[in-house]
Order: structure tokens, then sequence, then C-alpha cells
């Protein structure tokens, strides 16, 4: 197990979190691809608001050795999920350009320690969201065209042994993400009704539509657009948001091969493979040119 650092105030009972260290911690388990002890196990307590810090030092550390911020993803968008860990909303990560991987490409799987994928739709922002109160409709009207998507969840933890702010402070899990290439005009589509069918190595593994996601996949996206106003930042033009699990994520290893079907948007594949030669092509940087719009179907 790695070790981790601790920083305890002197004459205290309380410690003191060093959130840099933490996140150097988790950068470290990622790097060396070694899972490690959950922080909740070695701290007596973690706060959102440290969870969150040492999150944001860790995507700082990312953004340091080149990495680009390309969007945002939400956890815990079902409420069975919410309830077994505690929590009474969704909660929030960061994608950066390292994360994607091209649509029908391979998956490494010396790149991950716990591999699991999920099927997701997916929101590519054509505008700024910024603001207090942003509901679901700003949302919607800020969307260029939402896609399909498969996202690898990657946590490192022993055992998989975790509560809500150890995956908080993990970046909400995220190992890479995998994006479709039609996809419909939110503002003409009623997403609650998008179907998927998920199937892993040929078998239907799970059916279920966007009404899964809180009633209404905008509905969670509002949420991450007023959690980022709270903390000084926002969502940006150009974004991919990564909605939340439509349905329970499946581990997977190599050999494994992946494909979630959608009603309104063409279908998204992964294929796992042991390993990716080292010069293996990274997409571009400006996603939204990539999707075609399928014709619209209400409803």
């Amino acid at each position: 197990m790695l070790v981790a650092i601790v920083m305890i105030a002197e004459g205290k009972n309380s410690m003191s979190i060093d959130h840099q260290e933490w996140a150097e911690y988790l950068d470290l388990a990622r790097t060396k691809r070694k899972e490690i002890a959950a922080i909740t196990i070695q701290l007596n307590c973690l706060e959102d608001a440290d969870a969150y810090a040492i999150q944001d030092a860790g995507v700082a550390n990312r953004l340091a050795s080149g990495e680009k911020v390309v969007g945002a993803k939400l956890g815990l968008t079902s409420v069975a999920m919410q309830q077994e860990l505690g929590s009474d909303e969704p909660i929030f990560g960061w994608l950066t350009d390292a994360h994607v991987v091209d649509n029908g490409g391979l998956v490494g799987m010396d790149e991950f320690i716990h591999p699991r994928v999920e099927p997701e739709l997916v929101f590519m922002m054509a505008e700024d969201v910024s603001g207090e109160d942003i509901t679901p409709q700003d949302i919607v009207d800020a969307t260029e065209v939402v896609v399909g998507g498969i996202e690898i969840l990657d946590p490192r933890f022993e055992a998989l042994t975790y509560s809500k702010n150890d995956v908080i402070a993990d970046n909400v899990g995220c190992g890479g993400v995998i994006l479709g290439t039609e996809g419909v005009n939110p503002r003409e589509t009623d997403l609650k009704s998008v179907g998927c069918v998920f199937e892993l190595n040929g078998k239907v593994r799970s059916t279920t539509a966007g009404a899964a996601l809180l009633g209404d996949p905008a509905i969670g996206i509002a949420m991450l657009a007023n959690h980022l106003h709270r903390r000084g930042s926002k969502i940006e033009a150009g974004w991919m948001i990564f909605a939340g699990s439509l349905s329970n994520s499946l581990p997977v290893r190599s050999g494994h091969a992946a494909h979630a079907g959608y009603s309104h948007l063409s279908s998204v594949d992964a294929q796992m493979v042991p390993t990716l030669c080292a010069d293996a092509p990274r997409p571009k940087a400006s996603w939204t040119k990539r999707f075609r719009k399928r014709e619209t179907v209400a409803g």
C-alpha cells in the first residue's frame, strides 16, 4: 500500500488537512497503478470542502503536466447510489484531454487499477453557463448537441471501500471517456425518453432511459452549474459534460467488449486490450466539430 502523509496540528485533537499532500497520494496511486487505502479510513473527518480541495489540487497537478480541462462529469445521479453513500445530491469531477478515448478505439487495461464501464449521456456545450439559480432549461438552451458515451471508471481504493468524500477527492473515479459521433438537439428531443441498451461481451446487462438521471438528464447539470458558481467558476462553451451513469457500472478486463446502443444517438463501443502502444494518437481538443446531428425524434 502506498504511504499517506497526514499533517497533524500540534497541540490540537483535530487534523489540519494538507490538500496537496493528499492529492499527491492519489496521483501516485494513478501513476503507479496501485490501489490505496481510502482517505477517510486514515482521517477522523473529511468534509465536502476538503474533498473538493483535494480534487482541485489533483486536477491542478494534471494541468501542470500539460493536460487541459475539456469538461466535467457527474456522479451519484441515482437515488439508490446517493442513499448508499449518504448523499442527497450528485457529486462532480473534472475531465481533461487525457481522459478522452476515440470512439471504437482500444482501451489499454494496464492504465487502470479497478476499471469499470457505464453508459452515459453527454452534453456538448455551445455557450458558457454561469450565475445563480441555473435551471435545467438554461442547460438545454446552452447545449449544442447531446451524444452517447461510455465512461471508464477507475476507483483507486482497496477492496473498493470508500465514502462519498473519498470519491469526490478521487475526481469521482474518472479513468476515461468515450464519445459517440451523432447526437440530437436537446431543444427538439425529449431527453427523458432516450433509451439505452448496454451490453458487455454481447450480453445485454441493462436497459434504461434518460429519465434514470434524476428524472431529467439536464437537472444534474444545472446542479453542476450552481455548484461551480458557488466556487467562483462556470460551465464553459466547448466543454463536454458527462451527465451520470444510466445504469450500474460493470467491471472489465482485457478481452472484454462494451457496447452502448442508444435509441436516438449513435452507438458507442469500447474494446479492452492488455496495453496500447506509446505513440497511439490522441483526439484533438475541439470536440463539438466532430459531431453530426441525427434527425430529431421527439418524445
